[in-house]
Order: structure tokens, then sequence, then C-alpha cells
């Protein structure tokens, strides 16, 4: 059995990239991670990191997950909802579909990006709920991007983000009253496996996955938390208000709307 006193989070979608960044960064801060994922037994974590293969378009599954932390740990202080799909196969038959007007996009990203992302963090968000709520605390927190207030090459892509952060706002409003808090937050250009073997990115404001974890880390701890829920925030400002910076030591300049 966890230590009882010990705080607890969820890290959904922490095979790779955000999500494992995430999970490491919250286990490293001394906190319980449950990090989920199709593939997390293959996840490079740490050994303290307990790893619950979860596919989260499988209510009974997401639905165990739950479950399990309860009879466990007894407790959830954090959720991180990063689980999401969309970009795989962003090439078929030799055509680059991602950038496509919305009429010619295949229908399976629809699915992809709404049932995998936004679904899978509006059911987790209800399941921990039931149990933050009687203990009058906790956090969830909505991995979201700038396409939810500026088409960024695909509209669905800029739908399943705008459906995220108001998956934030409204959950919030009914949380705020049992001291739970609700956020968004947006990563800057995040060094994952895939734009590190893209190779095509200027990585000079890049920000590590872990970088997103410190954030998390500095929301929760934050006297003041409740008085953000709701808000979409930017990670690198985050790290000002908080006082942290990136693992390499560096402090990733916070990117505008202007900027992306």
């Amino acid at each position: 059995m966890a230590d009882p006193a010990a705080r607890v989070a969820v890290v959904t979608g922490a095979s790779r990239g955000v999500g494992r960044g995430v999970a490491a960064a919250l286990d490293d801060a001394g906190m319980r991670v449950y990090a989920t994922g199709r593939t997390i037994d293959r996840a490079l974590l740490p050994d303290g990191v307990v790893r619950v293969a979860c596919d989260h378009t499988e209510d009974a599954a997401v639905e165990q997950l739950f479950a399990r932390v309860e009879r466990e740990s007894g407790r959830l202080d954090v959720l991180v909802n990063n689980a999401w799909g969309g970009y795989e196969r962003m090439v078929e038959n030799g055509r680059f579909t991602w950038g496509l007007p919305f009429w010619e996009q295949p229908a399976w990203r629809w699915d992809a990006m709404i049932t995998a992302g936004v679904r899978a963090a509006f059911v987790a968000s209800q399941l921990a709920a039931r149990l933050m709520v009687p203990a009058r605390r906790g956090l969830i927190v909505n991995i979201s991007h700038w396409a939810a207030q500026k088409r960024i090459g695909n509209t669905l892509y800029g739908i399943a983000k705008a459906a995220t952060d108001k998956l934030t706002n409204d959950t919030a409003i009914e949380l705020r009253p049992h001291g739970v808090a609700v956020v968004s937050l947006y990563p800057g250009l995040v060094r994952t496996e895939a734009v590190l073997g893209a190779g095509v990115f200027d990585l000079t404001n890049s920000e590590s996955p872990e970088f997103i974890g410190r954030a998390v880390h500095g929301l929760f701890t934050d006297p003041e938390l409740l008085a953000l829920s709701g808000q979409a925030l930017v990670a690198a400002d985050l790290a000002k208000r908080y006082g942290f910076t990136d693992i390499d030591g560096k402090a990733p300049r916070p990117l505008t709307l202007g900027d992306v």
C-alpha cells in the first residue's frame, strides 16, 4: 500500500511525449503517479511510476483505472488529461492530409480527436471528480493548444482544442464550490519524440516534456489555485510565476497568440 499522505496523480496518454514528461516530473516531485497508455509498458518512465495499460476510448477500462487508484491510494489529487488522437497517419496513400480543407479531411480524424481526445478527457474528468469532490480538493489539467483560439492548419484540430477549453471552463464553474480547480494548459514547442524525429523544427525556444510537468506541479502547490480555475494558461508563463526552469536550466519564452 502507498503512503496515505502521498499526493496522487493520474496522467493519461503517458506512453510518450508530453504525457510521459508530465508523469516523470510529478514522480520527481514526490507524487505517486499512475501513468496510462496503450503502450505504457514500453514507456521510458521512472521505476516509481505505476503503469496502467488503458485505452481511453474504452469506458470500462477507464473505470477500472480510477477504481484501482481509489482502492490502492484512497485519494486523487491531480488528473492530467493528455490522451489524444489524430496526429497519426498524416500521410495517407502518399498524400499529406493534415492541411487539407475540412471537406477533404478523412472521417477517422474526427473520431481520433473528438473521441480519443475530448471525450476521453470528459470521461476521465467525471471519474476524477467523483473522488475529488467528497475530499474538497483536487486539480484537473487539460492539455490544450492555441489552436483553440486561432486556426492552425487544420479545422478539426481547432474544433477539438476549442472543445477542450470549453470543457475546462464549464467544469471549472461546477467544481469551484467543491474546492476543485480545472485549467487548460498550453505547452510551447515541446521536444517530443515526434518533433525531434522530424528534424525540421527550430528548437531554440523549445521545452522538454518534463517542463510541462513542472508547470502542473507548480499549479498544484499554488495556494491561490482556485483563482486560476477555468483559465487557459501557458506553461512558460507559469515558470515565471512559480520560479522554475526547464530540465536544462533554461527559461523558455512564453508563446503568444501572435507567435503561433
